[in-house]
């Protein structure tokens, strides 16, 4: 499965998966622009209302199909077939019981639900419209990210990210028919969004019913062994993707405490949609390169996996380093097509972006490791460098650095807090490499 070079193996795993998570960033800015300009700032406001249940749903889909495809990927590698399908079952009928849990309890306290998320006496009944669809729909999101993932490391990358770029490419034209023709409201952007996944799974179905791979439905048992596998292998990708509504809470925060108002609010939002691009290249090439990490990795193919991670790491620090000069040189262009009737905040915003992305090639580095040391089965380093990033150094700078040095240095808490992050990497790192690849493996091989 993976006796390409080095360099072939990342063309083939990180990229596409970077190509299909990308496209689905640009629907969500899409999703957004449409919202906006057909039904106005309240919808918008519902919508934004309930974006931290879909990220929620998404941190726990991504989570879990990093667990799982950890632990798999490992079984495959040491050719335990019969005991990678039997985690195959067992990551189904987890991401079934928490789909349905969530469904089912999210229909059931969708009015306070709604009210605790945030939503005020005007928009509440828009909110609660827009969540229905997004609980009652969510086990089809959450299959959605486990089959893509699995059918990655069951060797077709291609695949997942053509499922990603079809549902995504038809979350926006269902979101114009629903939207402009049939004329549904706030129903119809949260039901084109319910109704993207669907699609996704029915896509990927046949290559597991159909037998197309070495995963496949087979009779068997779920094994309790295996979710806590899937559990402490996937928290820190939980962490590292949950990571971004904990920043944007935060920054929120800091903006209203240090006095930038409504136009820092307003400047925020439109950084947030340039900061989920750059986040989802990196992130996307990341979790293309779980399968590669943990196959060569559970395969002791020590050199190939130490190639792959040096051509990584080169090319996540050249692909952020390229970032920050576009957003330098061009975010005012960016900010000026969500911002027609008012260039002062396009200004603002590519003012503040510059200290805000100045560290995100150490972004793109931290990202890559949590990564590395999830897919190589050491949870603890992955789960430290996901927190730090995430919330931990964040939270720390946003508190406290604005006041001892001045209310501009907000701008730049994220970035000193990756830059601290990848700090930390150097310190808790492997030992230059020379630490044995067996004795770094959990006993995942494990047959209920």
């Amino acid at each position: 499965m993976y006796q390409e070079s080095a360099g072939k193996i990342f063309l083939n795993y990180a990229i596409p998966q970077m190509i299909g998570l990308l496209f689905n960033s640009i629907y969500i800015i899409v999703d957004g622009v449409f919202i906006g300009m057909r039904l106005g700032s309240n919808a918008l406001a519902a919508a934004g209302v309930g974006v931290p249940v879909v990220e929620l749903l998404i941190a726990l889909g991504i989570g879990l199909t990093s667990g799982a495809g950890v632990v798999i990927s490992d079984r495959l590698a040491t050719h335990n077939y019969s005991a990678a399908r039997n985690a195959f079952l067992t990551a189904l009928f987890l991401q079934g019981t928490i789909a349905l849990v969530i469904s089912v309890l999210g229909n059931l306290f969708l009015q306070p639900l709604a009210t605790l998320l945030g939503a005020t006496p005007e928009i509440h009944g828009l909110t609660t419209t827009y969540l229905r669809y997004i609980v009652t729909f969510s086990p089809f999101l959450l299959f959605s990210y486990l089959l893509g993932g699995l059918a990655r490391n069951d060797g077709r990358p291609k695949l997942a990210m053509a499922v990603l770029t079809v549902g995504s490419l038809s979350n926006i034209l269902l979101d114009y028919v629903f939207m402009y023709p049939l004329n549904m409201g706030i129903a119809g952007a949260a039901l084109a969004t319910a109704i993207g996944p669907v699609i996704s799974v029915l896509i990927l179905l046949p290559h597991f019913l159909l037998r197309k791979g070495l995963l496949y439905f087979e009779p068997g048992v779920p094994d309790r062994q295996t979710i806590r596998w899937f559990i402490t292998l996937g928290f820190p990708s939980f962490v590292m993707e949950f990571s971004i509504g904990m920043v944007t809470f935060l920054m929120n925060y800091g903006i209203v405490r240090y006095g930038f108002g409504e136009e820092g609010l307003a400047a925020y939002l439109l950084i947030g949609y340039l900061m989920l691009i750059i986040l989802t290249l990196f992130l996307g090439m990341a979790e293309g390169l779980q399968p590669a990490f943990s196959y060569l990795h559970a395969a002791e193919e020590r050199q190939k996996l130490a190639e792959l991670l040096k051509i990584a790491s080169a090319v996540f620090l050249l692909l952020g380093i390229g970032s920050y000069a576009l957003v330098f040189l061009h975010s005012l262009h960016f900010y000026q097509i969500f911002t027609p009737g008012d260039e002062a905040l396009a200004f603002y915003a590519a003012e503040k972006s510059r200290p805000y992305f100045a560290c995100f090639f150490c972004a793109g580095l931290n990202i890559l490791m949590i990564s590395y040391f999830q897919s190589t089965q050491t949870p603890g380093k992955a789960l430290l460098l996901s927190s730090l990033r995430g919330f931990l150094l964040p939270g720390l700078f946003i508190l406290t650095l604005p006041s001892l040095a001045a209310p501009s240095c907000l701008w730049f808490c994220h970035s000193l807090a990756e830059a601290c992050t990848l700090l930390v990497y150097w310190l808790v790192r492997d030992d230059k490499g020379k630490r044995s690849t067996s004795g770094n493996r959990m006993n995942l091989t494990h047959n209920p």
